[in-house]
């Protein structure tokens, strides 16, 4: 009850700060921040707009960035800002200038960091599922092997924030459906450009994936991630539909395209040890999506609201600097929030706090994306040709990361 009532209050709250900003922002843009309360914003590009306000939260007043972007407008979509591979990182603005986007926000939680396993490289690649202009570039990793924030009660590391090719705006889910046939057996694909394989499977790797070692893909387990790196693994590379090379052991280096690298571990290890040289092999695997959608964008974090109601067990005690999306307007319209990192304003919002921010500001479902050092949004000002960043970020500078958002307009 108590938690009820905080979580009310943190609403109540946020909802004095955020009500209608039309005459700024244009007629149509439902939900906004008050006037008086904005201290900047105007006009992006055609169909998009930016603005910045102050919150008071549970924990103090926090500053907030907004980008609202009108896909209904014909000059106007959104795809996936990222380095051109999974297993690299990125500052968000350098992505947007380098992909012609006006303006855009940090992504999906990722593979920061290998403390736990010694001499194993962190691969810098996403959590979640990932598709750029309709290209499949990943899956997600096991629940128990994702970095960032325990998850909300129903939720999986399969859940995305996607943009069908209808160009509509949507939360959904995309699962791995995959197969290695050869004429002895058919294995089913565990993994595809993930950092983390599930216990006992067989993962592909593409070029898509990079050029980083991919060791990585077989340390942890289903349920620990620090749990230690496998001891049973196999490679094998298959280039146009036959087996070319095997290894004892994970390598690195860019895979050539046309060439699909197979790692296993434990069982799936010994699925592959009995592939020989020149034996044809079939791969394959798509993203199905629980609402049979074909998505141009997609990206992996979590959904914190839907249908216009916060999702049951949603976090009301840690507050940080957060980065969220929402979606308005049956998905043809997309906001794009991301928390100040300066110090005066560092305390952020809870989990809890950013669905309600997010409702109030308009939108009837949302999802959270990575925050802290991460939080980033950019835009570009009046006259200019290249992305400025809006928000502090937290770290004094913007942090390297795997994808983002960006929004294009013309």
């Amino acid at each position: 009850m108590a938690g009820r009532r905080r979580r009310r209050g943190a609403g109540r709250a946020v909802l004095a700060f955020l009500t209608a900003f039309g005459a700024l922002v244009g007629a149509g843009l439902a939900g906004a921040a008050p006037a008086g309360a904005v201290q900047k914003g105007g006009r992006v590009a055609p169909g998009v707009t930016y603005e910045e306000f102050d919150i008071q939260a549970a924990r103090g007043v926090t500053h907030a960035h907004v980008l609202r972007v009108d896909l209904g407008n014909p000059q106007v979509r959104v795809d996936l800002l990222y380095p051109g591979v999974v297993a690299a990182r990125a500052r968000v603005s350098a992505m947007a200038d380098t992909q012609g986007a006006v303006a855009g926000v940090n992504g999906d939680f990722f593979n920061i960091t290998e403390t736990q396993h010694p001499g194993v490289e962190a691969t810098g690649a996403s959590v979640g599922p990932a598709i750029a202009t309709g290209r499949m570039l990943k899956a997600a990793v096991p629940k128990g092997q994702r970095f960032g924030p325990e998850l909300p009660p129903g939720t999986t590391p399969e859940d995305v924030f996607g943009v069908g090719t209808d160009g509509r705006a949507r939360l959904d889910r995309l699962a791995l459906a995959g197969s290695v046939s050869t004429a002895e057996a058919q294995l089913p694909l565990g993994g595809l450009n993930q950092y983390a394989l599930p216990e006992g499977s067989v993962g592909a790797f593409t070029s898509q994936w990079g050029s980083v070692s991919r060791v990585r893909a077989t340390c942890g387990t289903d349920t620990d991630r620090a749990a230690p790196c496998s001891t049973d693994t196999y490679e094998v590379a298959v280039r146009d539909g036959k087996v070319v090379s095997a290894a004892d052991t994970p390598g690195s280096g860019p895979i050539a395209e046309g060439t699909t690298v197979l790692v296993g571990r434990e069982a799936g290890a010994q699925q592959l040890r009995k592939f020989s040289t020149g034996e044809p092999v079939e791969i394959e695997h798509s993203l199905v999506a629980a609402d049979g959608v074909a998505y141009r964008l997609a990206l992996g974090g979590y959904p914190v609201l839907s249908g216009g109601q916060p999702l049951p067990g949603l976090d009301d005690t840690t507050s940080a600097v957060r980065t969220a999306v929402g979606i308005a307007d049956g998905g043809r319209r997309v906001l794009l929030l991301a928390l100040d990192g300066a110090a005066a304003y560092r305390s952020g919002l809870t989990i809890a706090e950013v669905a309600a921010a997010m409702r109030d500001l308009g939108a009837q479902d949302a999802f959270s994306l990575d925050g802290g050092g991460s939080s980033t949004l950019v835009a570009r000002k009046p006259g200019a040709s290249t992305v400025s960043v809006r928000n502090h970020p937290s770290g004094g500078a913007e942090r390297l990361v795997p994808n983002g958002i960006g929004v294009f307009s013309g």
